[in-house]
């Protein structure tokens, strides 16, 4: 079968959907009164949202390159690995995952999200980032620097040739696995390593929209870090590709 545009973003769609599934999921798991994995703490954080990728990876790696993040799309298509008339296709398509499955994970934890309106910190942080220390200049330096460290990665590994689509997809479900868990064990505990608008703008969304009881605000003021530090770090890792490969 001939893949179209539109069925790479079905499968954009997916990949992102199952991603912060589980990736938000087991912020959930980890955060909510009642759960059985309550306090289960970073590391498993760490590990679950690299697993929670790779899931993505292998639906849509093989179909459109599992990007699974706009500012992959964007860095990708800066280097010029990716065609610019489907940037946005693919921008959308993420976001829409992101927000399905971050309404998944509130469906699936809904007696929990109950069970802990006293916490709604930590409610918040089920479905988007916040930091750890509230200083926006190194929380956006956060963000950049993660990010930029992903999607020089993916360039990088993509200079070989593993896939016809590049993406996430390029390096292979395993490593890219390991990535993310370093990423997140390394450069996650400042502003909990988002690197993705799909990822935190969409679920962000969500919380807002959700009937959560005992929610907080959804943190819009500090939404713009976790959207533009990705973005900006995705364009300085293609200029450097561009630059020395």
């Amino acid at each position: 079968m001939e893949l179209t545009l539109f069925h790479k973003c079905v499968f954009e769609f997916l990949g992102t959907m199952v991603l912060v599934l589980m990736g938000d999921g087991v912020c959930a798991a980890v955060t909510l009164n009642k759960s059985k994995a309550q306090g289960a703490g970073w590391v498993v954080i760490s590990l679950a949202w690299g697993l929670a990728v790779m899931c993505g990876v292998f639906i849509a790696g093989p179909y459109s390159g599992a990007h699974l993040n706009p500012a992959v799309s964007v860095g990708l298509a800066l280097a010029g690995k990716f065609a610019w008339s489907a940037v946005l296709p693919y921008v959308v398509a993420q976001m829409l995952g992101g927000f399905a499955g971050a309404v998944l994970v509130y469906a699936f934890y809904v007696d929990h999200f109950a069970a802990t309106a006293d916490n709604p910190d930590g409610m918040l942080g089920c479905f988007c980032t916040m930091p750890a220390i509230d200083h926006r200049t190194v929380n956006f330096f956060s963000e950049m620097l993660a990010t930029f460290v992903l999607v020089f990665i993916i360039l990088a590994f993509a200079t070989s040739g593993n896939t016809a689509e590049v993406g996430l997809g390029s390096l292979g479900a395993f490593p890219v696995t390991g990535l993310i868990m370093a990423l997140g064990m390394s450069l996650g505990g400042t502003t909990g390593y988002a690197m993705n608008p799909a990822r935190d703008l969409s679920p962000r969304l969500a919380h807002a929209l959700l009937p959560i009881r005992g929610k907080r605000d959804s943190g819009w003021d500090y939404s713009w870090v976790p959207v533009l530090g990705p973005v900006t770090g995705a364009c300085v890792a293609a200029a450097l590709y561009l630059l020395v490969f």
